[in-house]
């Protein structure tokens, strides 16, 4: 299982409503892809402007497949990460 957490920080404020409405998009369609475990999309309660994505991937594979899905390709390179600072954390699940 291959786990990423990022963190996503909005550079502008006014940005804010419409990054959150295409990070939903983005997860409910990268939800649909095969190998998808886990695509999950939190806004902070501290900050507005961050928001973090959990994601879990059945393998390497299936996260290299999701980079050229639509969810990626049409929505969140194109029109998320110009807009925000952003802090990727592969992870390892502490059990």
């Amino acid at each position: 299982m291959i786990h990423v957490n990022i963190i996503l920080t909005v550079k502008q404020e006014r940005d804010v409503p419409e990054i959150r409405a295409l990070l939903a998009e983005q997860g409910r369609l990268s939800r649909k892809e095969a190998g998808c475990a886990r695509f999950e999309v939190y806004q902070s309660k501290e900050s507005s402007r961050v928001f973090i994505l959990n994601e879990w991937w059945e393998s390497h594979q299936a996260l290299e497949v999701h980079r050229t899905a639509k969810a990626y390709t049409e929505i969140y390179k194109p029109k998320v990460l110009p807009r925000v600072d952003r802090v990727a954390h592969p992870s390892a699940l502490v059990e």
